[in-house]
């Protein structure tokens, strides 16, 4: 019973680290846009989309990994792709029809799509080199 336990807790981490990435992406996109500090850096939010979509994709892959529990590593990296470009959408169109400062962007898709995209490249390569991912 104590090794069933202990199996669970880095699936319960897993799970907790990727819902609170999600609602601090979801936060950051609807909050007020006069409540967001300005940097004058071209395209820096473009950066961020991809930065936080990376995080996103990789946290909701090392889930998905232990909740399909299987050593082919390649149906949770589609399954977090995808549910990373639908949530990526769905934030654009909220705020495009929910908020009042905001508005949906297809670039800022396409900025959350790299992320996405290079954790996939990422992972790939490193499942390539090695057998990382398989340990985790």
């Amino acid at each position: 019973m104590n090794l069933t336990k202990n199996l669970l807790v880095p699936k319960q981490i897993y799970f907790c680290a990727a819902l609170f990435w999600s609602g601090i992406i979801l936060v950051s996109c609807l909050i007020k846009s006069n409540e967001i500090p300005q940097i004058e850096i071209p395209y820096i939010d473009k950066v961020i989309h991809s930065f936080f979509y990376f995080v996103f994709t990789l946290l909701w892959f090392l889930y998905f990994k232990k909740i399909f529990n299987n050593s082919n590593s390649s149906k949770p990296l589609v399954v977090s792709f995808v549910f990373s470009l639908f949530f990526g959408i769905g934030i654009e169109l909220l705020q495009q029809f929910v908020t009042d400062t905001r508005k949906g962007d297809v670039i800022d898709v396409l900025a959350n799509m790299t992320g996405a995209t290079l954790t996939v490249v990422v992972i790939v390569l490193i499942n390539k080199n090695s057998s990382i991912i398989d340990k985790i």
